[in-house]
């Protein structure tokens, strides 16, 4: 039997409100062969979802871990959050199709959902689909060079 290709290990993580699916999404992939580098939160006890996004994006950005999965109640302040840090193109997921898109038209880095938004096997279907798509280059390259350019721009205003 032929040795299986290593899968890449994913950085993760949620607020209070995302810390539940979190668990779930975890579970799911760690029975899929995924290594998980889980930055927390690690209870439903408050927390500020800044905090977590960001060290997951600074995992992604420096490319220490290709793909990173953040979920808080509704997944869109842990995208505003993400998209601060150089190198990340995170994307809010409602669903799978938004998930598969998110990689395929965006080629995102980072998926961000709403554990308060989707149940649990939505949640398991957004991480298959953005883990399984592949960036579809051609004309959404052009569209992702130009999001790497104002991103270049900013940076060097800073």
């Amino acid at each position: 039997m032929a040795d299986s290709p290593l899968k890449p290990t994913i950085a993760i993580g949620a607020d209070h409100a995302g810390f539940r699916t979190k668990e779930i999404v975890k579970k799911y992939l760690e029975g899929e062969g995924y290594s998980l580098d889980d930055i927390g939160a690690f209870s439903e006890e408050s927390v500020d979802y800044p905090d977590y996004a960001r060290q997951v994006a600074e995992r992604v950005g420096a490319e220490k871990n290709p793909w990173g999965i953040l979920i808080c109640g509704t997944g869109i302040g842990m995208a505003i959050a993400a998209n601060k840090v150089v190198g990340v193109r995170a994307g809010v997921a409602h669903d799978s199709f938004t998930a598969r898109r998110a990689r395929e038209h965006n080629n995102c880095n980072v998926i961000t959902f709403g554990g308060k938004t989707v149940g649990d096997d939505e949640a398991i279907e957004i991480v298959k689909e953005f883990l399984s798509a592949q960036f579809a280059g051609a004309r959404h390259q052009r569209r992702v060079d130009k999001i790497r350019e104002i991103e270049q721009a900013r940076a060097q205003k800073a």
